[in-house]
């Protein structure tokens, strides 16, 4: 006896609405698993990256350091070079003066710089020529002033001027 005027069809588990669903469930656990695969590999991008930031901020410091350190040696030798200009500029100063103190009756044959003194060699016609133009304004100067004449052929004296400056310390001292 037959119930149903059509044949009937085979029947399975996996009906297209199941098969539907597990290709849903799929695709959702392939794009999770993916995600996360991906997210992994940033991960350990992110991690390499922060190695080579902290290696590179190391390398940095240490640079930071050296080049402090220069600016430093740069800074003394900055100060140096500008003390020793001034010694220079004041050395110039000096001797153009001293040039300047020269009168022209007097000839300077020698003039020596010491730290404290100046030694002149020179020739002049008389004492009192000597002793007028040139010793009164170099003893203005220095502390202590020694002269000695020698005759020359022409009837002019050679004379040797040393002159020092005493230093603070020892002025204190006494």
């Amino acid at each position: 006896m037959m119930y149903s005027y059509i044949t009937p069809r085979k029947k399975s588990a996996f009906t297209q609405e199941i098969q539907l669903l597990l290709s849903f469930f799929t695709i959702t656990l392939l794009m999770l698993f993916f995600t996360y695969t991906f997210l992994l590999y940033k991960n350990h991008v992110f991690i390499q990256e922060k190695n080579t930031k902290v290696v590179e901020r190391v390398d940095l410091e240490k640079s930071l350091v050296k080049m402090k350190a220069q600016i430093t040696y740069i800074e003394t030798q900055e100060l140096l070079s500008e003390k020793i200009y001034t010694k220079n500029t004041v050395l110039k100063d000096s001797i153009a003066n001293l040039f300047d103190l020269i009168p022209t009756r007097i000839t300077l044959s020698q003039a020596k710089l010491l730290k404290n003194g100046l030694i002149l060699y020179g020739l002049t016609p008389n004492k009192d020529i000597y002793n007028f133009m040139l010793q009164a304004p170099l003893r203005s100067i220095f502390h202590r002033t020694y002269s000695s004449f020698y005759p020359a052929e022409d009837g002019w004296l050679y004379f040797v001027s040393t002159n020092y400056i005493d230093d603070m310390e020892d002025n204190n001292a006494k």
